[in-house]
């Protein structure tokens, strides 16, 4: 575990806190920041990759994974129709509420596309590091729950950042921040229990473009039941991890 905290998550997180505190120093010397500007674009990108590029050079100098086979289990489609499914389920249940009250707003049939694809990079690229680096690591050391748990926390601390870093978290208030830390670590345990099940990056990375986009496109919420869904979705990734472990010990 030492190897991990000391190759993955420090780098990563000395990374984005450095990029945190030049963007600090240059909106207090009043530089305009944000994505409206390209010095604002570097410093989202710089900071934003973090996870992903310390993900990337853990599995090419520790588990001898090239570059290539990062980029094609990235993008290897092929999967079960069992992974995909369970994708599915966790979606429905985790946008229970949003359904229910109808509360998606979709301009254009394109817009669910483009919002997709624009997560992949934004936001599933991130799956290098938390899901395919991160926790299977932590896994080897301590239980499945305590794993999502620490990777919550630090997926958290590294989100709290970059918001920071993009402009987004002078936006929100404590019930908004609160109300994403509850989805975070919703997330933690939905893609680490699909990755667990099905061992694949792109399972990952698709279900987390998905969420994003979902989450995008959403309107009016009912908090009741999306409360309740996602302590659900929490359950639900518990069972089916500890179910396969057993599977696995007979």
């Amino acid at each position: 575990m030492k190897k991990t905290l000391t190759a993955y998550l420090m780098p990563t997180i000395i990374q984005i806190v450095v990029i945190a505190i030049i963007v600090f120093v240059l909106r207090g010397i009043g530089f305009e920041l944000g994505y409206g500007t390209a010095l604002g674009i570097i410093l989202i990108v710089a900071g934003g990759i973090s996870s992903a590029l310390w993900g990337a050079v853990y599995q090419c100098k520790f588990k001898g994974n090239s570059p290539r086979r990062i980029l094609t289990d990235f993008f290897c489609l092929r999967q079960s129709a069992k992974a995909y499914s369970l994708v599915v389920i966790f979606l429905l249940i985790d946008f229970a509420s949003v359904i229910v009250s109808g509360g998606f707003h979709i301009e254009s049939l394109w817009t669910p596309i483009v919002l997709f694809l624009k997560a992949i990079l934004v936001g599933g690229v991130e799956e290098i590091g938390w899901r395919y680096t991160f926790q299977p690591e932590l896994e080897k050391k301590i239980s499945y729950v305590a794993a999502a748990l620490c990777t919550f926390i630090t997926w958290g601390i590294w989100h709290v950042l970059f918001f920071y870093i993009d402009g987004t978290l002078l936006g929100l208030n404590a019930t908004q921040l609160l109300f994403f830390m509850m989805g975070l670590l919703t997330n933690s345990f939905i893609l680490s229990c699909m990755y667990r099940i099905s061992g694949s990056l792109w399972i990952c990375v698709m279900t987390h473009a998905l969420i994003n986009a979902g989450s995008q496109m959403t309107n009016t919420d009912n908090v009741a039941i999306s409360v309740a869904a996602k302590l659900v979705c929490i359950m639900i990734s518990i069972i089916l991890v500890y179910r396969g472990v057993r599977s696995e010990n007979r």
